[in-house]
Parts: structure tokens; C-alpha cells; sequence
């Protein structure tokens, strides 16, 4: 029965989110024995499952994760009480609470810099330039995929997917071979390149958050993050037959007021929040939010700009105003966060939090890290994230602390970022793009090019191993 309830934690813990927690430092207790333990476990995992089926049920998939995560902790709070370790139940939680508030803050304004890129219609010229281009498929194949490798390391991998799906979608009308292909190509190029940089994906933030790698020792996966997506982009480029163009698309998609200022703003953005962790040891949401802040007097002056522009409607209140013609509004772009995912980071965040309270984590950390080895147990973690989701798998990871190299900790991080590639729900990326190009790009066509994108994720580890070693812990 422990051993099951063991397994069903592993499963569990592989499925969390967000930003970790240094359990050793912690006053937990090993309470895997105890029957509220078990409850604990068994809400955990009856929540995901709706997480799971949120397609299919309707249920979105923060609300059962808050749910648990409240229930979970009245659990803890109960079986603390029993051992008349009350006060440590409230020094637990709000250590959860702090790293909850951290991530959120750093993803409210990273996500506001880009709704407001999209309000200014930045992406979209982009993509307007590259279907106009008149580009051969197998150029355009080439030519999105490497702007999905370097515009996912500043956009986040999720972001990237979503523009440049859009743009395979526009030329590729008509041709879904094309799609398909572009659409993978898309999915283990945005996962690459988001594994070298803090940016690019939750996994590498949470991972620089807590100091394990620091920014510039990232981009010591950058080679490994390159070979792990040529790999499968040459064996998948094959089957694009021929050299035919595309219809050239007549788009004219003119960037809006600003648009060309907020792209520096959050290139500047970036910098501060590494300058400020690195020279000065701050916390990444301290810059992220500074940043916001130039963004919203910024935006204050864009529109004015735009309501001098379009006069006469100045005096008018914006509820009367006709869509097309309100002004910017810094306010939208932040109403557009998306929310329901940053309360699901917080459900998920304090039901892992409760369970390492109750002394699963450790047992987690002892079983795969110690027991399996830690070569094994990084690479595992990049198998699993393909299955469940590179997110949940690297939070698992930092919250059970295992005691690992320097470059053991690059190992997992760039396990994490590209594991998730080789299924198409593996990571946000794929989910999205499902989405976007329905009935084209799906399960079952990603499935058909898993093993040339297994054979990129074998081909970047031994990279990493080969240039960068594992160190004595190995």
C-alpha cells in the first residue's frame, strides 16, 4: 500500500506548477503513513483529473485546484495540530505563499508587455511580412522555425507557437503536409530555444529564480537546445515535397502607434530584471515590475497621442466610444492576463506545498534520486513531462531539492524544456497549436514524428553530456 500510495504521489508530483520550495530549510514532517496523508494525496490527484479532462468537462481548470489546495491545507493544519505543531502549519503556507506571489508578479507583466505588443499589432506585421515574402514551403519551413528558436528564449515558448502557427496557417492554406510539419517544427523549435533562457519558459524561470543556474550560465544549453531541434527539423524537412511557393498573401498589417517604443521598452525590461539579479541579488519580479511600470507612463502618452489623433472623441467617455475607434488603454492589456492559468499556478502551488508538508516530497527525493541515480532520474523527468507537462515535472523536481552538480541542474532543466516536445500535449505549445489548427496539426500526426523528435531529445543530452560533463554527482 506505500509503495502504491508512493507511485500515485509520483504521478502527482510530476503534475505540479510553479515556483519551488527548498523543503530541508522547511519544518515538515513525515506524515506519509497517516490516513489524512492519503486524503491529501487522493484530492490532489481527483483535482487534476478534471485539469486533465478540462476540454472535455468544461470546468476551467483553475477552480478544482483551488478547492483541493484549500482542503489539502486543512489536512495539514489537522494533522500539525494532532502534534501540536500549529504554528509551523502558518510558516509553511506563507513560504508557499511568497513564492506564489513572486511568479505571479514576474508573469503579470511579462504577459502584459505582450498583450500590448499584440494591441499594437507587432506579431502581426510580422506575420503579415512573411506570408507576403513569396518564400519556397521548404524555405518557410526553415525560416519559422528558426524565428520560433530565437524568438522563444524573449517571448516565452507559448507566445512564439501562437504567432507562428498563425503564420504557417496563412501560407499553408491548402497544403497540410506543410502545415503539419511547420506546426511540429514549430512546437520543438519554441521548446528549444526557450530551454537556454530564462525567459522562454516557466521550468528555466522557476530554475533561475532559485539561483541553481544563474542567466549567462544558460546559454551553456544553447548548443544542446540547437542540436535537439535540428535533429528532427532535418529528418521532418524531408517530407516536404518539392520546392513549390505559396500564393503570395497581399497583407499590410502596419504596426500601431507605440508599438515600435513598447518592443524596446521590454527588450529594456529584460535587461534591468537580469542586471538587478545579478549584480544586485533582487528577485527577477522586482525588474519585471519596474518595467511595467515605464510601460504604463508610456502608455499613458500613447493615448493622448491617440485621442488627439482622433478628434472630436476626446471629450467623449470611453464606454461611448465605438470600438474601433477607443484609444489605449494600459488597463486592457492587463485585463487580457491570463488569469485562469495564474490561479491555477496558485492551487497547484499550495497542493504541492501541503504535501511536502506531510513528508511525501522527501520520500519522492530519496526514491528517484538517490535510488534510480541522478542521471537517470533528469532524464526520466524530461520523459515524463512529454506524457503530463514540462511544467508541472520541473516543479516536482525543485520543490524535492535533490542534492545535484551544477551541471546536473542543466541537465534537468534542458530535459524539462525539451522532453515536452515529443508528444504534442507535452507542453503549452502544442496544446495551443491543437487548437489553432484543428484537424490538421493533432495528436496523432505529432505521434507519426516522435521518434525523429526522441532521437533530437537523445542527440541534446548527449551534447550537454559531451560539452558541458555532469559533474562527480553523476
Amino acid at each position: 500500500m506505500r509503495l502504491f500510495i508512493i507511485f500515485l504521489w509520483a504521478v502527482a508530483a510530476v503534475m505540479c506548477n510553479a515556483a519551488p520550495a527548498f523543503a530541508a530549510e522547511l519544518p515538515t514532517g513525515d506524515y506519509t503513513s497517516h490516513w489524512l496523508g492519503y486524503v491529501a494525496i487522493g484530492l490532489f490527484v481527483l483535482a487534476y483529473i478534471f485539469v486533465i479532462f478540462e476540454e472535455t468537462v468544461h470546468l476551467r481548470k483553475s477552480k478544482p485546484v483551488m478547492v483541493a489546495a484549500g482542503l489539502i491545507w486543512m489536512l495539514v493544519a489537522t494533522v500539525y495540530n494532532m502534534h501540536d505543531r500549529s504554528e509551523d502549519t502558518a510558516v509553511l503556507l506563507r513560504h508557499n505563499l511568497l513564492e506564489y506571489a513572486e511568479l505571479t508578479l514576474f508573469l503579470m507583466a511579462a504577459m502584459t508587455y505582450i498583450n500590448t505588443l499584440s494591441d499594437r499589432k507587432v506579431f502581426q506585421a510580422l506575420r503579415g511580412f512573411l506570408v507576403s515574402c513569396g518564400f519556397s514551403y521548404r524555405a518557410l519551413y526553415w525560416i519559422v522555425g528558426l524565428l520560433a528558436f530565437f524568438m522563444s528564449p524573449i517571448a516565452d515558448n507559448l507566445t512564439t507557437a501562437l504567432v507562428l502557427g498563425a503564420v504557417a496557417l496563412a501560407v499553408g492554406a491548402g497544403n497540410p503536409t506543410f502545415i503539419t510539419l511547420s506546426c511540429i517544427n514549430v512546437v520543438v523549435a519554441a521548446n528549444s530555444g526557450g530551454a537556454f533562457s530564462p525567459f522562454g519558459d516557466i521550468t528555466t524561470l522557476m530554475v533561475w529564480q532559485k539561483g541553481h543556474v544563474n542567466f549567462f550560465e544558460f546559454f551553456e544549453l544553447f548548443v544542446p537546445s540547437v542540436v535537439s531541434w535540428l535533429v528532427p527539423a532535418a529528418l521532418m524537412s524531408l517530407g516536404i515535397k518539392g520546392s513549390g511557393k505559396p500564393a503570395p498573401l497581399k497583407e499590410n498589417v502596419e504596426v500601431k502607434y507605440g508599438g515600435y517604443v513598447i518592443t524596446v521598452l521590454f527588450l529594456l525590461t529584460i535587461c534591468l530584471t537580469v542586471t538587478l539579479h545579478q549584480v544586485f541579488h533582487l528577485p527577477p519580479f522586482l525588474g519585471m515590475m519596474t518595467g511595467l511600470g515605464f510601460l504604463k507612463i508610456y502608455g499613458y502618452f500613447v493615448r493622448r497621442a491617440e485621442l488627439k489623433e482622433w478628434e472630436g472623441y476626446p471629450a467623449v467617455p470611453d464606454s461611448s466610444l465605438k470600438p474601433a475607434h477607443k484609444p489605449f488603454d494600459i488597463f486592457i492589456s492587463m485585463k487580457r492576463v491570463e488569469w485562469d492559468t495564474l490561479m491555477f499556478f496558485y492551487g497547484i502551488i499550495l497542493c504541492v506545498g501541503g504535501l511536502g508538508a506531510l513528508g511525501y516530497l522527501a520520500e519522492l527525493a530519496q526514491f528517484f534520486y538517490v535510488g534510480v541515480g541522478t542521471t537517470e532520474a533528469n532524464i526520466l523527468v524530461g520523459i515524463l513531462s512529454a506524457i503530463i507537462d514540462n511544467i508541472p515535472v520541473m516543479f516536482a523536481v525543485l520543490t524535492m531539492n535533490p542534492d545535484m552538480t551544477h551541471n546536473q541542474w542543466l541537465l534537468v532543466t534542458l530535459t524539462a524544456g525539451i522532453g515536452g516536445s515529443m508528444l504534442s500535449i507535452g507542453s503549452a505549445a502544442g496544446v495551443a497549436l491543437m487548437g489553432q489548427a484543428r484537424g490538421v496539426y493533432t495528436f496523432f500526426s505529432h505521434l507519426k514524428w516522435t521518434w525523429a523528435i526522441a532521437l533530437g531529445y537523445a542527440a541534446g543530452i548527449w551534447t550537454h553530456i559531451f560539452l558541458n560533463g555532469l559533474g562527480p554527482a553523476s
